[in-house]
This record gives structure tokens, sequence and C-alpha cells, in this order.
């Protein structure tokens, strides 16, 4: 049977991840709040703003900023856009 969780970001039931994304507190949260869908969301608004921001993600200061911007997107205000950002 698929874990189930209610999605903080769907706001409604949904299939959850197999597993913890990463072993952190922070992974565990994820694990029990965020569906399969969501995380697929993250991941591409991950993308845009690693292309958009320019990071480097072997950088720690730009692995910490990619941890605050997920934890807006899925537990704060919710994930913004760079400014003039425009999708294509």
């Amino acid at each position: 049977m698929a874990h189930m969780v209610k999605c903080v970001k769907l706001g409604r039931e949904a299939e959850g991840l197999d597993e913890a994304p990463f072993d952190s507190p922070l992974g565990q949260r994820i694990y029990e709040n965020v569906s399969k869908q969501a995380w697929a969301d993250w991941q591409n608004h991950m993308k845009m703003l690693l292309n958009e921001y320019r990071l480097q993600p072997w950088k720690k200061e730009h692995q910490d900023f990619i941890v605050q911007q997920m934890e807006q997107y899925f537990f704060g205000q919710g994930g913004q856009a760079p400014e003039g950002y425009k999708p294509q």
C-alpha cells in the first residue's frame, strides 16, 4: 500500500514519497507532509532557481540557499521566482 500524506502544498491527501529525500529532520518532515506530486513540482522550481541564480550546488552557501528556499516552498510563504523571471 502506498504511503499517503496530507500534502502541505496540495492541501489534500495524496501519495507520499517512498522515503525521506535526505537524512535530516527536514527530510523527515518532508517525508511526512509532502506528496510525490509536490516533490516533483519542487524539483522543477529548484531547477529554475539553480539556473536563474546561477547556483553551484557544490558550494555550501548555495546549498544553504536551496534548503532555505525548500523550507519556504513547503512550509512557509511558498517559493518565489527571482525578480524579473519570465517562464519560457
